[in-house]
């Protein structure tokens, strides 16, 4: 490992400490460094909050520390007055000789005009040390920029024959299929998304109210797809619990540019079959993650086709949580992963 990664993967785990809180804003991470030492460090505590270039270069109580010093930054400083001023403007001004970016910020404001910047000031800039790491951080962030639309995740229970439901009345209550682990676990994503949507029959079926209840943290914005717009509004997915958007139209792709519009930078879709289906036939997902239940329905709501290369794949209490990406170009076989080697006797939902 390089001097410079050495110092950039500190930016990068010190970003880590905002998220979940700094949306729509990117997760940021700074250190700097006088000779080979840190001294002085910083990230960025939430949205309207101080910059971690400017946190970082606050907390270095005799400035004069700052002269010849390098500043190492998981994103492109910006240079536009947005909620907190431009932070070239303070970099140049404490006379930091050096700035090495993970990578350059997508937002239009800034867009390589932050490095353009402190360039023509004197300053040397050296970019894309441990880029990939530092966008995968901000996948969401750089997604919504580059794409125009959300971060798309995928998720759904589904017992080890291949059902995410029972065959039921409306009366009748959903089939328990995960376990108490798992569901903590998706409460807790729950807190970590900007939305969550559900499709109309699932939020007559089910009633659920797609908060996160069994984790300490903020409720997403509840998305429902309801192409008559016909849903009762006593359903729970209208309480005052959080804000819920109604989707109409039956296009994954409008619903997506709606949620770009309202400014959404990631959503996970929870339900049911068909709304999830939709999605894997549009290629509009990032990410699937699945659990799988050792308990078996024999008949039932059969569980969307998904096919993905392999992430990771860890037991949650008794389940299995797997979780995929996209192919995108070339794979192996063994590299994609199917879930669906059982034959489905179920009706979809």
């Amino acid at each position: 490992m390089s001097t410079h990664e050495k110092y950039m993967r500190r930016c990068l785990d010190v970003a880590r400490n905002g998220f979940g809180r700094v949306a729509p804003n990117p997760m940021v991470g700074a250190a700097l460094v006088r000779g080979s030492r840190i001294i002085s460090e910083g990230y960025h505590r939430g949205y309207g909050l101080a910059h971690a270039e400017v946190e970082a270069i606050g907390k270095v109580q005799s400035k004069d520390l700052l002269l010849g010093c390098t500043l190492y930054v998981s994103l492109e400083p910006c240079c536009h007055f947005g909620k907190t001023p431009p932070c070239t403007e303070l970099i140049i001004a404490s006379n930091i000789s050096r700035v090495v970016v993970a990578a350059a910020d997508p937002f239009p404001k800034v867009n390589g005009g932050g490095i353009q910047r402190l360039r023509e000031a004197g300053v040397e800039v050296i970019v894309g040390v441990l880029e990939q790491e530092a966008r995968e951080l901000n996948r969401r962030f750089f997604t919504f920029h580059e794409k125009k639309r959300p971060y798309i995740i995928l998720k759904w229970a589904q017992s080890a024959d291949g059902f995410i439901d029972a065959c039921r009345a409306a009366s009748e209550p959903p089939a328990k299929i995960s376990g108490l682990q798992a569901h903590r676990l998706s409460h807790k994503w729950r807190t970590e998304e900007q939305a969550i949507m559900a499709g109309a029959n699932t939020a007559l079926m089910d009633n659920p109210r797609l908060t996160a209840r069994l984790w300490s943290g903020k409720n997403p914005i509840r998305v429902v797809q309801d192409r008559s717009n016909g849903l009762p509004r006593t359903l729970n997915v209208f309480s005052e619990e959080a804000p819920t958007v109604v989707l109409n139209g039956s296009d994954a792709r409008g619903w997506m540019d709606e949620l770009y519009g309202r400014g959404v930078q990631s959503v996970i879709v929870e339900g049911g079959a068909k709304l999830l289906q939709r999605f894997i036939e549009a290629s509009l997902w990032d990410e699937a993650r699945i659990f799988t239940s050792p308990c078996k329905l024999l008949r039932g709501v059969a569980a969307p086709r998904i096919s993905g290369a392999a992430q990771r794949e860890t037991s949650v209490g008794d389940d299995l949580l797997q979780v995929l990406s996209p192919v995108r170009g070339t794979i192996s076989i063994e590299e994609r992963v199917s879930f669906f080697s059982y034959p489905h006797r179920g009706v979809n939902s």
